[in-house]
């Protein structure tokens, strides 16, 4: 049984699963499906094609699926895909995608967005990520999963974020940050691996050495990244190795580093 607010506006169309909740106020479109126990404050907007996942809980005043913020948008056929259990804080604005970039935005599970946090079009989030608040995702970036973004940090369009990255807070992100790396800055620089979150996630301590191996030699040995980038991938079998040196062979923005 759904536990819909009399002000709610649930416009002719919108699909809703069981056991949701939405608040006073709260308008949902007409091309909208919502999963079931998702909850849904006061005066937020779902709108466009949007696709929200079990379990999610929308805080008042979001802004979710309407229009990307891109002049070249002229109503194509885009949609917005929001797995389950994420937290959507107050203020949050989500965009669908573009017709210029596959059309999706896409958003995995378990994640946790803090207030005024920004997702634009053609954006790709994985899981388990936090974005504090005000983290800003321009239009294409894409971030893998166990990331964790600090309040105040834009990242600029078509940058990519490893897995297990941490971006400290009021950074300015312009270029792509590997797996398992800690960056920090105006602009942000690698400062080293992202230790405390490698030994909160892996079990295997030789993992976390294999991959201090890695960094340190494409990082810190002043050889040719991309260089050293194809002989790890050629030599080593440790899975995460190879994701990171994948990631810095695949680099279209580069990787920003101080190099010796």
């Amino acid at each position: 049984m759904n536990n819909i607010h009399k002000t709610a506006i649930i416009e002719d169309g919108a699909i809703l699963g069981d056991n949701i909740t939405v608040g006073a106020y709260t308008i949902i479109g007409k091309d909208v499906k919502i999963g079931d126990g998702t909850i849904i404050d006061s005066h937020t907007v779902i709108d466009g094609k949007t696709t929200i996942g079990k379990g999610n809980h929308i805080f008042s005043h979001a802004s979710i699926g309407t229009i990307p913020q891109d002049l070249k948008f002229n109503g194509e056929d885009v949609e917005l895909i929001i797995g389950d259990n994420n937290k959507i804080r107050e203020y949050t604005l989500f965009n669908p995608g573009t017709e210029g970039g596959g059309a999706k935005t896409i958003i995995g599970s378990n994640n946790l967005f803090m207030g005024y946090t920004h997702v634009a079009h053609d954006v790709i989030i994985g899981n388990n990520c936090v974005f504090a608040n005000v983290a800003t995702l321009a239009g294409h970036v894409e971030c893998g999963d166990y990331v964790v973004i600090g309040g105040l940090t834009p990242i600029h369009q078509f940058c990519k974020i490893g897995s297990h990255v941490m971006v400290g807070g009021g950074s300015v992100v312009v270029q792509d940050i590997p797996p398992y790396c800690l960056a920090e800055g105006n602009k942000a620089v690698l400062r080293g691996l992202n230790l405390n979150g490698l030994r909160r996630r892996f079990e295997n301590r030789d993992d976390i050495n294999a991959i201090k191996t890695a960094y340190k030699e494409l990082f810190s040995s002043g050889n040719p990244l991309q260089e050293t980038a194809q002989e790890i991938l050629q030599n080593s079998k440790n899975e995460h190795v190879l994701e990171l040196a994948q990631f810095v062979a695949n680099t279209q923005r580069g990787i920003p580093f101080n190099r010796k």
